[in-house]
């Protein structure tokens, strides 16, 4: 009996942590590899670095990313943060 009062409170706090934390953070890294898997030709990208552009070519690892002077800059697909509509 005594030993189960010690463990109720840890049980507790797993369980708080991990639909607190874990949870959505599995969620978030779900969602992102969904958009990287799904980058095409033309998509407007964000890079994690900050970068606006058009991709321009893409393969199984790499993007190709053209920027607003015409400059093409290769990144790997992790690298993309978030895909924007084509305005």
């Amino acid at each position: 009996m005594g030993v189960l009062q010690n463990i109720w409170p840890l049980l507790l706090m797993f369980v708080i942590f991990y639909f607190l934390l874990i949870r959505p953070q599995q969620k978030r890294q779900k969602n992102v590899q969904q958009m990287q898997s799904a980058l095409k030709k033309g998509d407007k990208v964000v890079t994690i670095g900050g970068m606006h552009g058009l991709v321009d070519a893409i393969d199984e690892s790499q993007v190709v990313v053209r920027s607003t002077d015409g400059s093409k800059l290769t990144f790997d697909r992790n690298a993309i943060r978030e895909v924007r509509s084509v305005d």
